[in-house]
């Protein structure tokens, strides 16, 4: 039997053998000096059993007959760059390892050169710890670096050229050995030439039907595209998310929120599907400019052991904002050009204005082949919600007003999805498929694991825990996306221990939590101060559930056929128990949501929006006080004026939404009236919007009727 070093070798120089990437294609590894490349490509290329080339070394001294250093003085900086860059345009390699030195990506055909023929990694070692090494190495002063300009300072600088170049980045923590940085290396490697890896099946697909189905197996650009599995259940990735290890995560302690999620978004999408350099410059187009606050999703102390997460500084002042700023240009960049799409969203507030928004800030190009339809419950949002989504109305982005509840509006898009012969219409007539942009669609999730991962980092690198210690955390939830992406954090290596799952009246998913019995019979709607909580059919439970379940389709294929059928499922008791372990649950009054706005203002000066002050209830009720809890705050206090104003007890509500803001404002709340939604309901024409009964073939008549008038 082989030992597991050799073993591991034989295997590595089989796979590289069999995939042509000896022979052909170099590993090029890049980083700051002290990252400790050349050690690294020395332990790679002995486990490949493959030429080892350090630029320093093999090639810059022996062009130069001097070492680095002495070219640097006899030369300067400015001059020794264009040398350096030089000797890379005349320097050619195959199927070696190669180490960068911490300078040559500064020059940039130099590196056009290198990435001709090679897959660029990036060690990516966080500054502090590369400060640390430097003093150890005695080197104080690199290429580059200036009278008056500290070596910190160009560390910071040169990262932009490390980002710019690498195609595979590799999160080396503080004393992460060379042996497993390697080891690493060649995992990412390999994951970068393997995209049939990182497939995604339905949570209704049959294990024994898995092995048949190989060829319809589906990736991160067909999901995001597509939406729904065509046998109606949601996708998830087949062999689950990527694990951060815990010097992985706290590599990022110190790092920027779009840091962060470039970092972890890089390692939830192919870079097949994605490449890292297209990744984030989506990521600055979604978060640069568009946000109020510069830490995108601020971590605030609220009173005692809670927390508040600010999710509501987006353009629309809800946590939509963060998948929906992000996703209409990873849907542009997936969708193939040949065909026009509609995208689908049904909301119960704040998902419309959300997508409007997004879509409305794609590329003039783009806009031409990508429209959006938001339906929504005309009498079941708040008016301020119902204005903004009409206020946010484009040229590619509609609002259709429902004569019904959300409820309705979801799961007619599901049917309409669901509807091959209408589908199969749209495309042979019109060209124009069909898309979702709701939370059952996989991308929408990616961006919601960031957040709640971002701010457990905060706290950390406020000194409130040291890493590792626990967190709990409280989400109002309706479809149970953001509490589902809270869980996927925790899957990944956050700890958080207990998610807590806060309903308002419309409280199924705290019986079922409690019981394991989700019991839609003889239940209605109840409109509440709440609105975006007010669903009774959670649609991303089923992920979940697929999870506990040991990813057995079958099982799930049968709870959401008996509840589509006869109303209600009951889990089995091991799999409740299964559940409890992650969440537990609780639900709120109207006469305590408004109490809590008043308590907290009264107490504070802050005000919390509806929302936020169900978990607040809920979080008060349940949390145990032995560590930090997490509330998030899903929207802007703006967008629910009347409640608000009545919880306040400041008047009687007669006014028009902007007036309402007004007098919000006047009591220089904290945080300020959100600035986004003062713009928008000061446009024009807030109130024209199409209108259509509760009934299938209306809805379709409409879908039509809007591709003929966008794309035709």
């Amino acid at each position: 039997m082989l030992s597991r070093p050799v073993a591991f070798a034989q295997i590595w120089k089989s796979w590289f053998s069999s995939h042509s990437l000896v022979g052909n294609k170099n590993i090029i590894l890049m980083g700051p000096p002290g990252a400790g490349k050349t050690t690294i490509g020395r332990i790679v290329g002995q486990k490949l059993d493959c030429p080892v080339i350090d630029i320093d070394d093999d090639v810059l001294e022996t062009t130069w007959n001097m070492s680095v250093s002495e070219k640097l003085q006899d030369v300067g900086n400015e001059q020794f760059l264009e040398e350096e860059g030089k000797a890379l345009l005349k320097f050619s390699a195959s199927g070696s390892v190669i180490s960068l030195t911490g300078s040559n990506p500064m020059h940039v055909a130099g590196m056009q050169h290198m990435k001709k023929n090679g897959i660029v990694v990036y060690l990516d070692v966080p500054t502090a710890v590369i400060m640390s090494r430097l003093k150890s190495m005695k080197v104080d002063r690199i290429v580059g670096q200036s009278p008056g300009i500290s070596l910190k300072d160009i560390l910071q600088f040169r990262k932009q050229f490390y980002k710019r170049w690498y195609d595979i980045r590799v999160l080396c923590g503080g004393d992460i050995a060379p042996e497993v940085v390697a080891e690493k290396v060649l995992d990412a490697v390999k994951r970068y030439q393997n995209s049939e890896l990182e497939t995604f099946i339905s949570t209704r697909s049959s294990r024994s039907g898995r092995s048949m189905e190989k060829d319809s197996h589906k990736y991160f650009s067909d999901v995001v595209t597509e939406g729904l599995a065509p046998d109606g259940g949601l996708f998830v990735p087949e062999r689950g998310l990527p694990k951060f290890t815990a010097g992985e995560w706290q590599s990022l302690i110190e790092a920027t929120y779009i840091e962060r999620a470039q970092m972890i978004l890089e390692r939830c999408i192919h870079p097949a599907d994605i490449p890292a350099s297209k990744l984030a410059e989506i990521i600055a187009t979604a978060y640069g400019e568009n946000f109020t606050c510069s830490k995108i999703a601020p971590v605030r102390h609220l009173v005692g052991n809670q927390f508040l997460l600010e999710l509501f500084h987006g353009p629309t002042a809800s946590f939509k904002d963060f998948a929906l700023q992000m996703v209409p240009h990873i849907f542009a960049y997936c969708i193939p050009r040949s065909c026009n799409y509609l995208v689908l969203v049904a909301t119960s507030g704040d998902t419309g204005s959300a997508v409007l928004d997004g879509f409305s800030r794609l590329h003039d190009t783009d806009k031409q082949r990508i429209a959006v339809m938001n339906f929504f419950p005309e009498d079941g949002v708040s008016p301020i919600q119902k204005s903004q989504m009409i206020g946010c109305q484009k040229e590619n982005a509609w609002s259709v007003g429902v004569k019904s509840d959300f409820d309705f509006c979801q799961t007619a898009i599901k049917q309409i999805f669901t509807n091959s012969d209408y589908t199969g219409f749209l495309t042979v007539e019109y060209g124009t498929a069909l898309a979702a942009a709701n939370s059952i669609n996989w991308a929408r999730l990616l961006p919601q694991i960031v957040y709640h991962a971002s701010a457990y980092l905060d706290l950390v690198h406020q000194d409130i825990i040291p890493f590792g210690s626990p967190v709990d955390v409280c989400i109002p939830t309706g479809n149970f996306g953001n509490i589902l992406a809270a869980l996927y954090a925790k899957m990944m290596g956050i700890p958080i221990r207990k998610c807590i799952c806060a309903s308002n009246e419309n409280n199924v998913l705290t019986d079922f939590i409690r019981t394991g019995v989700y019991d839609l019979r003889g239940r209605k709607l109840i409109p509440t101060f709440s609105p975006a909580v007010d669903i009774l059919k959670s649609s991303n439970l089923e992920r979940y559930l697929y999870l506990i379940a040991n990813e057995d389709g079958q099982l799930v294929t049968q709870l959401y056929n008996q509840l589509e059928n006869q109303g209600h499922f009951q889990l089995r008791k091991d799999l409740l128990e299964k559940l409890q372990q992650d969440l537990v649950a609780g639900w709120c009054s109207e006469e305590d949501c408004l109490a809590a706005i008043h308590s907290v203002y009264s107490t504070t000066g802050y005000i919390l929006d509806t929302h936020t002050a169900v978990a607040k209830v809920v979080a008060d009720r349940l949390q145990d006080r032995t560590c930090p809890i997490i509330i998030s705050s899903t929207a802007h206090y703006s967008k629910f004026a009347p409640a608000i104003l009545r919880a306040l007890r400041i008047a009687e509500i007669k006014q028009n939404p902007l007036s309402q803001l007004h007098l919000l404002s006047s009591y220089s709340p904290l945080p300020p009236v959100h600035w986004g939604l003062l713009e928008t309901l000061k446009k024009k024409g807030n109130d024209d919007h199409q209108v259509c009964a509760a009934d299938m073939s209306m809805l379709m008549s409409r879908i039509e009727t809007l591709i003929q008038n966008h794309f035709m």
